[in-house]
């Protein structure tokens, strides 16, 4: 399909292999050949197998876990490709790690979202295409071209072709007020937001729910799921403000610690997730329901490669 673009090359790590090989079935084109593997020490070693020299190179590699991994093959990955004289490099990271540590909340805290960025640019990479950032102001630690896509046409378009009734979504809290407004009108939905606190990272309190869940099938939206306990008590609180059912959307299913057991055990009756972190076997829960996001990042590529413009990808409401 694409054949024509002979300077389009596309590699990845060992973070998400499985959709680099989704987008390029959707591009038609080779994934590039590479080695990532590592010393006897423990440190990476990689080897670009191809001639790059002059091409448009798009990197596949979600900073999920292992984060410092991921993030580091990244890193040397990139200035592998500097060095072999590519013309272009765009990491694809659909998932950003350390995107939570976005600012200080209390003294002598760093900002590591930031010192990703800096860690990033300063590897060589010339452009930089994500999806749902825990903080949409990411963006401006970047001095370099970011595309920031939003997962909420995808998740609106399976919850269409869901035919759920008397839906109501959910912001999990004020920061995520935005990215639940958009899926809400894609859908036709009204809005709630669930007033929480949090003491301490990964515990979270909820204090009240505002917004119409009497008698409706409530959405949760969030960008990630890490730990669960805010989707659980959510949940719960949720059920006892009246609604008769609720489910979950989430672009970024990280799923750590004890996360699949209390999804197992919640009164969630569906999580709708993507494809931007992998969902290892024994995670994968009957209730669990994983979107690909393949089809949308390969639109971004190959309008960035084009030099096409990436936001009308969103012009039309679904």
């Amino acid at each position: 399909m694409f054949s024509r673009h002979k300077k389009l090359k596309i590699f990845t790590g060992n973070a998400n292999p499985a959709l680099a090989a989704e987008i390029c079935h959707y591009l038609g084109v080779p994934l590039g050949v590479s080695q990532v593997s590592r010393f006897s020490d423990g440190e990476i070693r990689v080897c670009i197998q191809e001639n790059v020299r002059g091409a448009d190179v798009f990197v596949i590699q979600p900073t999920g876990h292992p984060v410092n991994e991921n993030l580091m093959e990244l890193l040397v990955m990139i200035d592998a490709l500097k060095r072999a004289s590519a013309r272009r490099i765009t990491a694809v990271m659909p998932y950003y790690g350390y995107a939570r540590q976005d600012r200080k909340t209390r003294a002598r805290e760093p900002i590591t979202a930031k010192l990703v960025a800096n860690l990033l640019t300063a590897s060589g990479v010339n452009r930089v295409i994500t999806m749902d950032l825990h903080a949409g102001q990411i963006q401006g630690f970047f001095d370099i071209p970011v595309d920031h896509l939003p997962a909420g046409p995808i998740l609106a378009e399976y919850l269409i072709r869901r035919y759920l009734e008397d839906v109501v979504v959910v912001s999990p809290d004020v920061g995520g007020v935005v990215r639940a407004r958009d899926l809400a009108e894609r859908i036709g939905a009204p809005l709630a937001v669930i007033d929480k606190r949090r003491p301490e990272p990964n515990v979270a309190e909820i204090i009240h729910v505002i917004g119409p869940v009497q008698n409706k099938t409530a959405v949760i939206l969030d960008d990630i799921i890490d730990t669960a306990g805010t989707i659980m008590e959510g949940g719960h609180a949720l059920l006892e403000y009246g609604a008769k059912a609720v489910y979950v959307c989430c672009t970024h299913p990280i799923l750590s610690g004890s996360a699949i057991d209390r999804l197992r055990d919640s009164v969630i009756e569906e999580v709708i997730v993507t494809n931007t972190i992998p969902i290892p076997p024994e995670k994968m829960l009957p209730k669990i329901k994983v979107l690909s996001i393949a089809p949308l990042l390969g639109e971004a590529i190959i309008r960035v490669h084009e030099n096409l413009s990436v936001s009308k990808l969103f012009d039309t409401p679904v």
